[in-house]
């Protein structure tokens, strides 16, 4: 299936400079099989797989895919829980030139329809019951809906009783068909063109609630994947661990995608427990860990010196916001350097930090450009270049980027330009080479026609050792247009007071027309969805209400 976005000149273009090659991710998985295929590649709390014993699962799963009569370009939805058969459905759906779309576990039927509906899939991996939450009757009654789904392939080794025609339990399925032969030359005739042909998509938050699918070739993928594993020097020893789901990018773009170009092993965590979680990154080893900041929040909760955590080097914390004091105790408690990189699905990876960046660098900054992205920053307003040094809001073009929206030309349309720019609407500005945020261009404040960005403020003020998290937000004000409130969640049992916010920004040498003119205390902020985000535009509201009542 072609990829909705990408032009003949763009896809040489990558080529030709050499961020594209041909190469899928099975590849790699081939090529740690031949090369160092007694190692261990997966884990989880029933196998442990090595990389020759992966490999010939992944061939097993793909052929039979085949020889079910599931054709090339079909899609297969993946909801799966962190586990070793979820990460080879993935692989084995590349490998037979198949497209997946991997879910999260939470999902129900109101993402689902939407999802079955626009992707037509033919097939479906999933538990049997995970959670107490049956997904076999759940799929069984979306199937009377949506004909085209015809198979439900189990992670259980029992096909439970009055299953659905078509219900077959994967593990034995694959046991069964890796004691034959398995014709290469079938699975290669399914290869997928590494720049031509969709493999995998993405689920992206929507406005309304239901997510948004965004396709990818491997190309960009690989590309990425690639650059990430550079800036964590990830090798063949390493030990990753997928903490959050390898559904999402905090823990699947360590551990499904860069982990296998280096050759490093993956560690599974089903179900999150953060004493489980220390317990396991002890016992395995483990040196690298994808989380949301939750877990990393929960797990500094626990008496983290009862566990031997020497083994880490780095955490990857993506989908939330991480407060920098908890980053500052979990590099504490864990002796291992905090990464911070920027991306969207919807746009494709931007930049990131090297684990031996400064910490004022990984905490401040999300680093430098991967390779081969392109970057201009622009006058909000004009939309004009802006000076060397000066902030404006960021566009970027590169080989990162997807193929756009699943088979939604306009939308696509109205993120990508036709020469492939697109913008993440951060005011941003460069400075020893990295990339700092500033804030959203929404989000500027501008207060008697100066600019004040959100995220100077924010940053300087998550220094003060009273304040547990910050947001600025602006309000109206007659004369100035907007000024500037700062909402502030105090550390445990402190309290902080307006004049040591002041204060505490005059310290910082920051421009008087930059303080604050409000300050509200707050137990927590409202957050956007389940992302761990903060809603700002109901933090405006609320300082709005809050004006208009004291006015009355």
């Amino acid at each position: 299936m072609k990829p909705i976005r990408y032009t003949d000149n763009m896809i040489n273009e990558f080529l030709n400079d050499k961020f594209w090659t041909q190469e899928l991710f099975y590849d790699f998985w081939d090529r740690n099989a031949r090369e160092i295929g007694d190692r261990e590649a997966l884990v989880d709390s029933k196998y442990r797989l090595t990389w020759a014993e992966a490999k010939k699962r992944v061939d097993a799963m793909a052929i039979s895919f085949v020889e079910m009569g599931i054709p090339k370009d079909a899609r297969i939805i993946i909801q799966s829980p962190n586990s070793v058969y979820g990460f080879l459905s993935r692989i084995a759906c590349e490998r037979a030139g198949c497209i997946s779309l991997t879910v999260y576990p939470y999902l129900r039927q109101k993402e689902l329809e939407y999802m079955l509906e626009k992707t037509e899939a033919t097939a479906v991996v999933i538990p049997h019951i995970y959670r107490k939450f049956n997904y076999l009757e759940m799929y069984a009654d979306l199937q009377k809906r949506f004909s085209h789904l015809k198979y439900f392939l189990l992670f259980d080794d029992q096909v439970p009783d009055g299953a659905p025609e078509g219900t077959q339990s994967l593990p034995t399925m694959v046991n069964t068909r890796a004691s034959r032969p398995v014709d290469e030359k079938i699975l290669e005739d399914r290869r997928l063109s590494a720049t031509g042909d969709i493999a995998l998509l993405t689920t992206t938050s929507g406005t309304t609630g239901i997510p948004k699918l965004v396709e990818w070739p491997t190309a960009p993928r690989v590309c990425t994947s690639k650059g990430r594993f550079d800036i964590w020097n990830l090798n063949k020893d390493d030990i990753t661990m997928a903490i959050a789901p390898h559904a999402g990018g905090a823990a699947g773009t360590l551990t499904y995608f860069a982990a296998p170009l280096a050759g490093a092993k993956t560690i599974m965590l089903e179900e999150f427990d953060p004493e489980a979680a220390l317990a396991l990154i002890e016992k395995e080893k483990a040196t690298a860990i994808g989380v949301v900041p939750t877990h990393l929040i929960r797990m500094l909760e626990c008496d983290t010196s009862k566990y031997d955590l020497s083994s880490l080097r780095f955490i990857r914390s993506a989908g939330g916001y991480l407060p920098p004091q908890v980053a500052e105790e979990a590099e504490e408690k864990f002796g291992a350097a905090i990464t911070s990189d920027l991306g969207t699905q919807d746009m494709g990876s931007v930049s990131g930090c090297r684990i031996e960046d400064s910490k004022d660098l990984r905490r401040r900054t999300v680093g430098r450009m991967l390779p081969g992205n392109k970057v201009r920053l622009l006058d909000k307003d004009t939309n004009e270049k802006v000076a060397d040094g000066e902030p404006g809001v960021l566009y970027f073009r590169g080989p990162h980027a997807p193929a756009g929206y699943y088979r939604d030309e306009e939308l696509t349309a109205s993120v990508f330009d036709p020469d492939g720019w697109t913008t993440t609407g951060d005011i941003v500005k460069f400075d020893q080479e990295c990339l700092w945020i500033l804030g959203r261009a929404k989000d500027m404040i501008i207060r008697g026609g100066q600019n004040i960005y959100p995220a100077e403020v924010e940053g300087l003020l998550n220094d003060h050792p009273k304040i547990a998290s910050v947001a600025i937000v602006g309000y109206p004000d007659r004369e100035m247009g907007e000024k500037c409130c700062a909402y502030v969640i105090p550390r445990a049992d402190q309290n902080f007071s307006f004049d040591e916010m002041t204060d505490f920004l005059k310290s910082k040498e920051l421009a008087m027309f930059k303080l604050p003119e409000r300050l509200e205390v707050v137990p927590e902020f409202p957050a956007v969805g389940d992302s761990g985000k903060v809603n700002k535009e109901t933090l405006k509201k609320d300082i709005i209400d809050r004006i208009a009542r004291e006015q009355t």
